[in-house]
């Protein structure tokens, strides 16, 4: 007798979403050459090919399709007991998945997601960044980390903190040679740091005054596409960069960075953690929640 795993279902169901080997093993944890090899092995077991592949692309086949509509439901209802199980522990086990995208998750990582592991050290925790939404649930997320405007209408938000801001800046080296911008405007007098955005677009410095937005299409002498990388041009008198003020804010205050344009820079609206509602949710979820939450009631104290 043939014996089949619940990590087999779920790996068809990965490459069905994401339409990638290597998109899904990413999502599993694991090669892509694992992963092909698993299903080749279950597609072997089933006598029947569940995939077609080319060098180019990857999608169901007929037989493919009709596993997939029957094994989803069956499989919610499985890991819905294994909830109801899980709820009833002693002791928080078992993984969180959260989706979010790099700034975010250089805000949460301390007071959230490191918090909680040293908490409950037996819980695993995998936090995925990337620009774009992603439907949490079809993507098999327990959790989202996004600003509260960009929430989906039916999940459960909890505000992780106080509305946040951007922060434009250089370095007084930087300024010593060259005039502090007064208006969005002057900046295209400036050397700046260039953001190229997800989707392979260059990012306009957002703007607003009295309520009405301004954009500024900057000009400089390199083009990157992560915080980190931008801040290490800012510090070497590269030219002006545009950032979250979470990610320069030490070296606002230690005097490597100098703010400008701040009265420009309106407060956004704050990070939410959200979720969907489950009825039996994990010791590990449930507890995670409970620090949201007390983390939300420690910032509106302040």
């Amino acid at each position: 007798m043939t014996n089949y795993g619940l990590a087999d279902f779920d790996a068809v169901l990965a490459i069905s979403r994401r339409g990638s080997f290597r998109a899904a093993a990413l999502d599993l944890g694991m090669s892509t050459s694992a992963l092909s090899n698993a299903i080749a092995k279950l597609e072997g077991q089933l006598g029947v090919r569940l995939f077609n592949r080319t060098t180019r692309s990857v999608s169901l086949t007929e037989a493919g399709r009709r596993f997939v509509d029957q094994v989803t439901p069956a499989l919610k209802d499985i890991y819905q007991a294994l909830d109801t199980v899980r709820s009833q522990q002693e002791t928080p086990t078992g993984t969180l998945r959260i989706n979010t995208f790099a700034t975010a998750a250089r805000e949460i990582l301390s007071p959230l997601v490191l918090e909680f592991l040293r908490r409950f050290p037996d819980v695993r925790v995998d936090l995925v960044t990337e620009g774009k939404l992603t439907d949490i649930v079809a993507d098999g997320f327990d959790f989202g980390v996004r600003s509260q405007g960009l929430v989906p209408s039916d999940m459960i938000a909890i505000p992780l903190g106080p509305p946040r801001r951007h922060a434009v800046v250089a370095s007084p080296t930087y300024f010593e040679r060259r005039a502090m911008p007064r208006v969005p405007a002057d900046l295209l007098s400036h050397a700046c740091i260039r953001t190229r955005l997800p989707n392979g677009a260059l990012f306009r410095w957002q703007f607003e005054s009295e309520g009405q937005p301004v954009q500024v299409d900057v000009d400089g002498p390199i083009t990157l596409d992560e915080a980190s990388l931008a801040r290490m041009a800012v510090l070497e008198s590269t030219g002006i960069g545009f950032f979250m003020e979470s990610d320069v804010r030490d070296d606002i205050q230690a005097g490597r960075l100098v703010r400008v344009l701040s009265e420009w820079t309106p407060p956004l609206a704050p990070l939410c953690l959200y979720y969907p509602s489950r009825r039996n949710p994990p010791a590990a979820f449930r507890l995670f929640v409970d620090l949201a939450r007390e983390l939300a009631r420690a910032a509106h104290s302040r």
